[in-house]
C-alpha cells in the first residue's frame, strides 16, 4: 500500500519554523530547518514502507503460474554447492536462531502467507519461505537442471496453502528450493548444485529442504540423492541406516501415482489369502524362493508377475520399476485399463492391480534396486498389513510412528520362513494391526498433500519441542479404537487457582458446620459447595451456617442419590474439585493443602487420603474389595478425595453400562465407579496422601453411617465384579506408593516445614 507525497520539502520548513513577513532566515537556521525537513522525509518514507508490507520485494505471495517462469542461465564457472554433510545433526547444521521471528500481522496472516493465527502462535510455529519457481539452464546446451513433475507442484503448492507459510524470507525459519528433485533419474546433479548454490539464502545450504523420492542411478544406486546439498535437511524415501541422520533428516515413504486413480470399494473384501507378493521387481533369488514357497502353500500365497500377453508398452513400464524409475505422464497406465493386470504364479491367473492387494491379509515389500519401495504405501492403502523385508530400511516418519504396530520386519534371509512366521501371528493381533494402519494412513499418507503436511508438523515439533506432540498423539488415533487420556498435562504445573470443596451432606449438622470452619482455613480453597441430598427436610438458613471468609453456596438436590457429588455444577469454576463427606472432619489444613499441591502435579488422576485395594480370590474366583492396611492401593475413595472436574462430566453423562443407575438404586460404591472410571481412562492408578489410615467421626453414631452395615462390605465386593463385568477388563491398577511432604518426619524446626501438621494414623 502507498500514499502519495503530498507536502514538498518547503512546505515541510514553513512548517517547522515559518519565517516571520520580510525577514530573512540566517543561513545556519536555513541548515537546520533543511536538515529536519530530510528527517522527516525519511520518517515518512519508512512508516510508508511499513504500513506496504514487510519492506521486502519478495513479500507477495509467490506465483506459481506454470506459464510464466523465467529461465535462469547457469554459466559454466557457476559455483557448486559442497557436498553433503554426513555428519550434520540438529545441534550444529541447522540454525534454531532463525525460527520464532514470525511477527504478528494485522491480518493474521503470518507474512502475507497462507496462515492465521494470533501473534504468540505464530512466534513459536516454523516459517518456511518458498523460492519463486525458475527454471535453471546450462550455458552451453541450455539443457534444464531438471523438469518439474506435477508431484512436485503438488508439493510446493501445499507448502504454500499450509499455515506455516512465509513470503518474507527474513523471518522464514526453513526455506524451499523450487528445484524439482523428485526422481534423481530425470535431472542433472552438477547443473543442481550449482542452482542450489545460486539461491540468494543458501547459506550452505542452512535450514533448506530438499524432497526426494527416488535416489541414486545405476549401478550403484544410493539410499540418498546423489546432489551436492551441503548442510540442507533431506526430506527422502529410501533411507538405510547409514545415511540417515537421526533428528535431521525426514523420512517419507515412495509416492505411489497409482494410488490417486484408484478409488477403493466401500465395503470391506475379504481376505482369501495369507500373504500377496505383487512386486514385480523382486531379484530372481528372491523370486525364486517364492516360486518354491508357493508349491508348498498354493492356498496362503499369492505369487505375481507380468502377464505374457502384456503389450510392448507395460513391458516398458516393468522394465523401468525394475531400474527403480517411476513412471511419467506418459507410461502411468489408466485406472482399470488391462495395463493394470498382472497374473499369478505359476497357474497365470489375471489379476487386477492395485485392488487385489484388499485380498491378502499381508503384503510383501521386499528390496529391489531401491531400497524404498511404493509397494510399502499402496499396501497400507488396501489395509494390507506390510510384511518388510529390506534391512537397515528407514521407515516413513520412524522418528515418530510405532512401526511395530503397522508392520512385520523380517530379516531379508530368512524369506524362506516368511509363510510359517505369518501363520504364527493371532487374529487378535492382526485385527489390531489392521485397525492401527487404517488409523495411520487416513492420518499421514491417504495424498501427497497429507504427507507434505505431516513432515511440516515432524519439522515443528522438532525446532519447538516444548509444543511437541506426544507419542500418543502420533500413534493412536480415534479410528484406532483406543482410549486415551483426555487431559492436557503441561510440562510444569499451571499457576495454582485453588480448589473447590464439594460437601455430600444428608442432615448432620454439627459435624457439617465443623468441617465447614476448617475447610474455611485451608489457604488453596477457593470456594465450598453444600450439597443438599435431604429432600424431606429443607437445608438450615444461611444465617445459621459458620461465619467463614470464603464463598459458600448451599445446593438442593431433586433426589437422595450419591451420584449428586459428582454433578458438574455451573458454580464449580476451578479445575480442582475435593469432594468430601460431612463427617471428615479429622483432616487438617495442611493436610488438605498438601493434597491439592499433589493433585496439581497429577491433575489427571484422584488425589485422596482413604485409600482401598482389590485382590483376587482364589476360592471363589471372584475380585475381593479389601479394606486392610496393605502395602498395595488400587483405589482412593472420593470421601475426601481431589479429581479434575473432567471426570465429573465424563461420570456423570459417558458412565459406561447402567453403573451409574446401579450405583444411585443401591446407594453404594459412587466411589468406586469414580476409581473405575479414571483408571480405565488414563491407565494410572490413584494416589494417595499423607500416612492417615482411619478416618471414623468421632461424632458420628454408629447409625447414622452408611458403612455400618454389615452388608456395606459385600456390596462393595460384588460392585467389583459387576463393574468389571461391564467394562470387559479389570481397569484398576495397583501401586506401592504414597505422596509425602519432603521434610515429613524429618527433625527440623517447624519453621522450615511448609506443612507441619501432617497429623497422625
Amino acid at each position: 500500500m502507498t500514499f502519495p507525497l503530498k507536502f514538498s520539502a518547503k512546505k515541510a520548513q514553513e512548517l517547522l519554523l515559518p519565517s516571520a513577513p520580510g525577514k530573512k532566515q540566517p543561513p545556519h537556521v536555513r541548515w537546520y530547518v533543511a536538515a529536519g525537513a530530510m528527517v522527516l522525509l525519511l520518517l515518512a518514507l519508512l512508516l510508508l514502507g511499513g504500513l506496504g508490507g514487510h519492506g521486502e520485494a519478495g513479500a507477495e505471495r509467490v506465483s506459481l503460474d506454470l506459464a510464466d517462469i523465467p529461465p535462469v542461465v547457469l554459466d559454466k564457472e557457476a559455483e557448486l554447492a559442497r557436498a553433503r554433510n554426513r555428519n550434520c545433526t540438529y545441534w550444529d547444521c541447522f540454525n534454531v536462531y532463525r525460527c520464532g521471528q514470525r511477527a504478528p500481522t494485522l491480518d493474521d496472516g503470518g507474512g502475507g502467507g497462507g496462515g492465521g493465527g494470533d501473534g504468540e502462535m505464530d512466534a513459536e510455529r516454523i516459517s518456511i519461505y518458498v523460492y519463486p519457481l525458475k527454471e535453471y539452464l546450462d550455458a552451453d546446451s541450455r539443457r534444464p537442471a531438471g523438469q518439474l513433475s506435477r508431484e512436485f507442484y503438488r508439493i510446493v503448492q501445499t507448502v504454500v496453502d499450509s499455515p506455516y507459510y512465509t513470503a518474507n524470507p527474513n523471518e522464514a525459519c526453513l526455506f524451499l528450493p523450487t528445484l524439482d528433485t523428485l526422481n534423481q533419474n530425470r535431472i542433472d546433479t552438477t547443473l543442481v548444485g550449482k542452482a542450489l548454490a545460486s539461491l540468494p539464502y543458501w547459506e550452505n545450504g542452512e535450514n533448506h529442504l530438499i524432497f526426494n523420492f527416488l535416489p541414486g542411478t545405476r549401478p550403484d544406486y544410493s539410499t540418498v540423492l546423489d546432489v551436492n546439498t551441503d548442510r540442507a535437511i533431506i526430506v527422502g524415501a529410501g533411507f538405510d541406516s547409514w545415511t540417515y541422520r537421526t533428528e535431521f533428516d525426514v523420512s517419507v515413504p515412495v509416492y505411489s501415482a497409482a494410488l490417486e486413480e484408484y478409488r477403493w470399494p466401500e465395503q470391506p473384501v475379504d481376505r482369501t489369502v495369507l500373504l500377496v507378493a505383487a512386486q514385480l521387481n523382486l531379484f530372481p533369488r528372491q523370486f525364486r524362493i517364492l516360486q518354491e514357497l508357493t508349491y508348498d502353500y498354493p492356498n496362503e500365497l499369492l505369487l505375481l508377475q507380468r502377464c505374457p500377453t502384456t503389450t510392448a508398452k507395460v513391458d516398458e513400464l516393468a522394465d523401468l520399476v525394475a531400474g527403480g524409475q517411476q513412471a511419467d505422464e506418459a507410461h502411468r497406465p489408466p485406472a482399470g485399463s488391462t495395463e493394470d493386470v498382472r497374473c499369478s504364479f505359476p497357474h497365470g491367473n489375471e489379476h487386477e492391480y492395485p485392488a487385489l492387494l484388499a485380498t491378502g491379509t499381508f503384503c510383501l515389500v521386499a528390496r529391489g534396486v531401491r531400497l524404498g519401495q511404493p509397494a510399502l504405501l499402496e499396501a497400507m492403502a488396501a489395509g494390507c498389513i506390510p510384511v518388510v523385508m529390506a534391512d537397515n530400511y528407514v521407515l516413513p516418519f520412524a522418528d515418530l510412528l510405532d512401526w511395530e504396530l503397522l508392520a512385520v520386519r523380517l530379516p531379508e534371509a530368512n524369506l524362506h520362513t516368511i509363510v510359517p512366521v505369518l501363520r504364527a501371528i493371532s487374529a487378535e493381533r492382526v485385527a489390531e494391526m489392521q485397525a492401527q494402519i487404517r488409523s495411520v494412513y487416513r492420518r499421514y499418507f491417504a495424498s501427497l498433500d497429507r504427507i507434505v503436511l505431516t513432515v511440516l508438523e515432524q519439522l515443528n515439533d522438532r525446532i519447538f519441542p516444548h509444543r511437541s506432540r506426544t507419542y500418543l498423539h502420533w500413534n493412536v488415533g480415534p479410528e484406532a479404537g483406543v482410549t486415551q487420556n483426555p487431559l492436557f498435562l503441561p510440562l510444569i504445573a499451571p499457576k495454582a487457582q485453588g480448589f473447590t470443596a464439594v460437601i455430600l451432606t444428608y442432615d448432620r449438622l454439627e459435624s457439617l458446620y465443623i468441617l465447614i470452619q476448617k475447610l474455611a482455613t485451608v489457604p488453596s480453597l477457593q470456594k465450598m459447595l453444600v450439597v443438599w441430598n435431604n429432600q424431606r427436610k429443607a437445608p438450615p438458613h444461611p444465617s445459621l451456617f459458620p461465619k467463614i471468609g470464603k464463598p459458600l453456596k448451599i445446593i438442593q438436590t431433586a433426589a437422595n442419590r450419591l451420584s449428586n457429588r459428582f454433578y458438574p455444577y455451573e458454580e464449580i469454576e476451578t479445575e480442582a474439585i475435593l469432594t468430601i463427606d460431612d463427617d471428615i472432619v479429622m483432616l487438617t489444613a495442611d493436610e488438605l493443602d498438601f493434597g491439592y499441591e499433589v493433585w496439581r502435579e497429577y491433575p489427571d488422576r484422584i488425589v485422596g487420603f482413604p485409600s482401598r485395594t482389590h485382590v483376587w480370590d482364589n476360592a471363589t474366583g471372584r475380585w475381593r474389595y479389601e479394606s486392610e492396611w496393605t502395602n498395595q492401593i488400587s483405589m482412593v475413595l472420593t470421601g475426601a478425595a481431589f479429581h479434575h472436574k473432567y471426570w465429573s462430566y465424563l461420570y456423570t453423562h459417558a458412565m459406561p453400562g447402567n453403573i451409574k443407575e446401579w450405583v444411585d438404586e443401591h446407594m453404594n460404591c459412587e466411589d468406586i465407579a469414580m476409581n473405575f472410571l479414571v483408571s480405565n481412562v488414563t491407565n494410572k492408578p490413584p494416589i494417595k496422601v499423607a500416612p492417615r489410615k482411619k478416618f471414623k467421626c468421632p461424632e458420628c453414631t454408629n447409625n447414622e453411617m452408611l458403612s455400618a452395615d454389615l452388608n456395606h462390605m459385600t456390596e462393595r465386593t460384588a460392585c467389583i465384579n459387576r463393574f468389571a463385568e461391564i467394562y470387559g477388563t479389570m481397569p484398576l491398577r495397583t501401586v506401592e506408593f504414597r505422596a509425602d511432604p519432603v521434610l515429613f518426619k524429618d527433625n527440623f524446626p517447624e519453621k522450615l516445614k511448609r506443612f507441619n501438621d501432617i497429623g497422625s494414623l
